[in-house]
């Protein structure tokens, strides 16, 4: 595949100039240039999040998402025994608006609102700014991160990511004649960046046994980044206490397929064809997420889709709470918006929602409570 005419972004510019120097770039590199170039990467410079950028999610479709999150939260804290102290992470917060609405309820529990510490996982200066401001008082007591490894260590951690996990750069593989070929990203005879099978490989004998027979042509997407740090906080929520709540799009188990994408104004655009400007993602492999998990030291709880999860909660109780007696203008966009959240033809069944803890933790819906 070949973009539609050489790069023009800078960063699309910075990447020609490095492929030409050293040969072709792996996916995963090329992902992660697109979208943590300290100078031009997508997240540093870009306006993601709403109708005015480039995607929406959950948080921003609607208020009970964040609330009903907050409302889970709050149930596993107790469910922990109310250790008096808790840090409450969230990883990737966007514009801070789910953990403005997680607030909102936690306010409602005084003991939880007390015990718990704020701290965001944040990579960008610009994005904190704005985290800063929807938190209004609550910014200003909370404490931001660039990295996993900075979370303090003396408390258990409640964990929230939604939607961070699919932002990390994942490789890909495409079987070819000699087998398994890291695909990789060069250039083609215009100068356009194009896809183009590398020379790093995959040994087979680390797939599961129906995939050991893909078709030529077939694509692997692997995600290390994402289960690495998956990982990595499952270790530390094995020896701190707490629980971790992953909400992304994506698939319960291994198989062959490319789910990488780019969005820009609510549009699918070319992956290749505008470095920087505009999102890239890939689905979660949630079967390798709850394997990394498991490696840590936590077990992972049965997958819920985000429907069944929202709906357990009382989505529907929340909305009819908030419609009541409302103008029917009024009621008609609250249906549209547990549509969205919940029904399986929206984000209802495409995004799926893991929960890890230690095993004798009793988490709230995935533990029968």
């Amino acid at each position: 595949m070949t973009s539609p005419e050489p790069q023009t972004t800078p960063l699309g510019a910075r990447i020609r100039a490095l492929i030409e120097a050293g040969g072709p770039m792996s996916v995963f590199d090329f992902m992660g240039l697109c979208l943590a170039d300290p100078e031009h990467g997508y997240y540093m410079q870009a306006e993601p999040f709403g109708a005015d950028g480039d995607f929406i999610t959950a948080p921003e479709v609607s208020q009970f998402f964040g609330e009903l999150v907050g409302a889970w939260v709050v149930q596993t804290h107790a469910a922990l025994s109310s250790p008096p102290h808790v840090h409450l992470v969230e990883l990737g917060p966007g514009r801070g608006t789910l953990m403005a609405d997680m607030l909102r309820v936690a306010a409602l529990r005084p003991a939880f609102r007390e015990a718990a510490s704020l701290h965001l996982v944040e990579t960008s200066r610009r994005l904190r700014a704005i985290q800063r401001t929807t938190l209004g008082e609550a910014g200003g007591h909370t404490h931001w991160h660039d990295r996993i490894a900075d979370l303090p260590t003396d408390a258990p951690l409640i964990v929230v990511a939604n939607e961070f996990f699919d932002a990390l750069p994942v490789r890909q593989y495409v079987r070819t004649a000699q087998g398994w070929r890291e695909r990789a990203v060069g250039l083609g005879t215009n100068g356009a960046l194009q896809f183009m099978a590398g020379t790093g490989t995959l040994d087979p004998g680390s797939l599961p046994a129906d995939l050991a027979g893909a078709a030529e042509g077939a694509i692997l997407e692997t995600q290390p980044l994402a289960n690495a740090l998956m990982e990595e906080l499952a270790g530390r929520i094995a020896r701190q206490g707490g629980s971790l709540l992953a909400i992304d799009y994506g698939y319960a188990r291994t198989a062959t397929g490319e789910t990488l994408q780019a969005l820009r104004a609510h549009r699918h655009v070319p992956v290749l064809a505008e470095p920087g400007l505009a999102d890239l993602t890939a689905h979660v492999n949630f079967e390798a997420l709850a394997r990394a998990a498991r490696t840590g030291g936590l077990r992972p709880r049965p997958l819920l889709t985000q429907g069944d999860f929202l709906l357990r909660l009382g989505l529907l109780e929340r909305a009819g709470q908030v419609g009541a007696g409302r103008p029917p203008e009024d009621q008609e966009r609250i249906r549209g918006e547990v549509e969205r959240l919940a029904a399986p033809q929206e984000m209802g069944d495409l995004f799926k929602v893991l929960a890890v803890a230690a095993d004798d933790a009793v988490l709230p819906l995935f533990d029968g409570v």
